[in-house]
């Protein structure tokens, strides 16, 4: 049925999966400050799960390099939310369900990444989904307002052609499981660029304690921002060394579209939605340390949401919920800026180099040159 597209599940990782690179930017020498979970990844936080359809095809009218992206925060579907908060660091973008992230403090279902002109019908495809799911009439009000957030995607594949169709959205959300996350060239990060390389599809994790408790943050981006000037790795500038690579028309180097940066924080931590709205602006620390500045059209966006604390749906329940004291983040505030940053620099490094039918070429990021500068630097 789906011949002319690949699902990537989250747990299908090793080397006969060309398409996921076995290398990652710690893989690499860069070091980075933190303690991360087991898989480094969203997905350590317990519950969440990941899913990705990718859509790779060459037709006549020109190509397509899209796909869609799902985060669940929970193990299973069943009706209640998420406490949540929501940041704009620059609006230039769009994200369906955040004007209800802020009036409300909490999202219903799934989180939803892809390209700029998809967001319709993902939105609507969401909604599809979600409708057999839920006998009670109360519930299913409660997911009316799907969370869809977009980059654009049109230096690599035909946004005009609308190739995302409702069967594409509903692999991708079939497919979320917990465990090792699929990054770079996949889901909604297929056809993005992150500082003139490939990007795409970036996580990571840090542990952070708060009293006698561990707690896990995981962070998920969806990379399309940056200049290569600019771009900084662990604080290493190097953008200034590898300024070669740039994307390319016909072996020429052309100018790319400025773009965006999704972001999505995940945390078994009980927070609050107003404390989650700070860990989100923290996000942009994350951003920055990789050399992002907010560009005038870029959408820089951010979502954070806590699993300890779930929302009912049903209208005249009591809701009690447990807070670690707002004094007290900072480790929180560390935790999302060095899991975004690592996360950014994930989906550089797991990108492969594409090529659309009009010619445009986004590079890869050179491996063998960034593990020589942070030889270098070691000594």
């Amino acid at each position: 049925m789906f011949s002319d597209f690949l699902l990537f599940p989250a747990t299908e990782i090793g080397e006969d999966m060309p398409h996921i690179p076995p290398t990652r930017a710690r893989d690499l020498g860069i070091p980075f400050p933190g303690n991360t979970g087991p898989y480094n990844a969203i997905t350590d936080v317990p519950g969440v799960r990941v899913g990705h359809c990718t859509i790779l095809t060459d037709t006549n009218d020109g190509s397509v390099r899209t796909g869609v992206s799902a985060i669940f925060p929970f193990e299973s579907f069943e009706g209640y939310g998420a406490a949540a908060g929501f940041f704009s660091f620059n609006g230039t973008s769009e994200v369906t369900g955040a004007l209800s992230i802020q009036e409300f403090g909490a999202f219903f279902g799934p989180i939803l990444l892809t390209g700029t002109l998809a967001v319709g019908t993902v939105r609507d495809a969401a909604l599809a989904w979600m409708k057999p799911r839920f006998a009670d009439p109360e519930i299913a009000f409660a997911h009316v307002l799907p969370v869809v957030a977009e980059t654009y995607d049109g230096n690599l594949t035909d946004p005009w052609a609308f190739p995302i169709r409702q069967e594409h959205v509903f692999a991708a959300l079939d497919s979320a499981a917990s465990g090792p996350v699929a990054e770079g060239t996949v889901g909604g990060g297929t056809g993005m660029v992150c500082y003139q390389f490939k990007g795409g599809i970036g996580t990571a994790s840090r542990q952070f304690q708060f009293g006698e408790n561990t707690y896990t943050l995981g962070a998920l981006v969806q990379t399309n921002h940056g200049e290569r000037h600019s771009l900084q790795i662990a604080g290493v500038p190097v953008g200034q060394y590898i300024k070669d690579l740039l994307p390319e028309l016909s072996g020429a180097e052309t100018a790319t579209r400025e773009a965006s940066i999704v972001g999505v924080i995940a945390t078994d931590a009980p927070l609050l939605p107003h404390q989650l709205t700070r860990l989100a602006k923290r996000a942009t620390i994350g951003l920055a340390r990789t050399g992002g500045v907010g560009t005038s059209t870029s959408g820089d966006v951010f979502i954070a949401f806590s699993t300890a604390n779930r929302i009912g749906s049903r209208v005249g329940e009591l809701q009690q919920f447990s807070a670690i004291p707002s004094e007290q983040l900072n480790e929180a505030f560390y935790a999302s800026a060095y899991a975004i940053e690592e996360a950014i620099v994930n989906s550089l490094v797991a990108a492969t180099t594409v090529t659309s039918t009009t010619g445009l070429t986004a590079h890869a990021m050179p491996h063998d040159r960034v593990r020589a500068l942070f030889e270098h630097r070691a000594l």
